[in-house]
């Protein structure tokens, strides 16, 4: 079995990628700035080479809007590089990195040709949102003391299952790279808005929801659906599937 190198394992994809990796006997580093065994920066790249020895695999899930991504992938590369054992970087990316110019999807698009640019195995998989972003995104809307809700009037999401991301990965993380594989996304297409009020009353809060217009190149782009993929809804569970899913889950934790 191969040496698996996880970034961003402890993180929501991350974390069930090295599950699955591990139940099919590999042999996983996970990567984290508190881990006891291999401490990793990747802004600065401290501890990179000691976690890099031998690896054969990279799954590179670690990512954040705050900025960085870029920075944090070339440091990979190059230690890559110099372990000179690693065969394949599984890169996790989003649908619509090069069509919409939003500021967190034109680094991972940047880090997309970083590392074709680089010389080494490469394997991308890019994927519509996770059903757990949209949850995200309208509590942290929801905290915001107006009534009624505001969401982007216009904008149509595919949310896809994670789970069903972390097999794909887990399944992508060989020895040999397979480039740009195709792209997955969820199962359904549906209005941001009717999401967000599906959301609201699965989890018991009463607030209408306002479809607010807005503007920028960026927003144009959503509401074109570049962020899409209806040629490729591959993903089996649907939102509906993903809420009863949280309210079983909350009765279990409330019982």
């Amino acid at each position: 079995m191969s040496t698996i190198l996880v970034t961003g394992g402890t993180g929501h994809l991350g974390a069930l990628v090295v599950g699955r990796l591990r139940a099919g006997g590999h042999d996983v580093r996970v990567l984290s700035r508190r881990a006891a065994e291999y401490p990793v920066d990747l802004l600065t790249g401290s501890g990179l080479d000691a976690a890099m020895a031998g690896a054969e695999v990279v799954v590179h899930c670690a990512s954040t809007p705050r900025g960085g991504d870029d920075v944090a992938a070339g440091h990979l590369i190059e230690a890559a590089r110099r372990a000179g054992t690693v065969t394949n970087i599984v890169y996790i990316s989003i649908v619509g990195v090069d069509v919409v110019p939003f500021g967190y999807y034109k680094v991972k698009h940047q880090v997309e040709r970083m590392l074709e640019a680089s010389g080494l195995g490469v394997t991308i998989l890019r994927t519509t949102q996770f059903h757990d972003l949209v949850a995200m995104a309208v509590d942290a809307l929801a905290k915001v003391p107006v009534v009624p809700l505001p969401l982007p009037k216009g904008v149509r999401v595919q949310p896809i299952a994670v789970e069903e991301v972390a097999d794909r990965m887990a399944e992508l993380a060989v020895p040999t790279p397979a480039g740009r594989v195709p792209d997955m996304g969820g199962p359904e297409i549906h209005p941001l808005v009717d999401l967000g009020r599906a959301y609201l009353a699965a989890t018991g809060r009463r607030r209408t929801v306002f479809a607010m217009p807005l503007a920028g190149k960026a927003y144009a782009a959503f509401r074109r659906g570049g962020h899409l993929a209806p040629s490729d809804a591959v993903g089996q569970g649907t939102f509906a599937d993903f809420l009863a899913a949280r309210a079983a889950r909350d009765r279990e934790d409330a019982g």
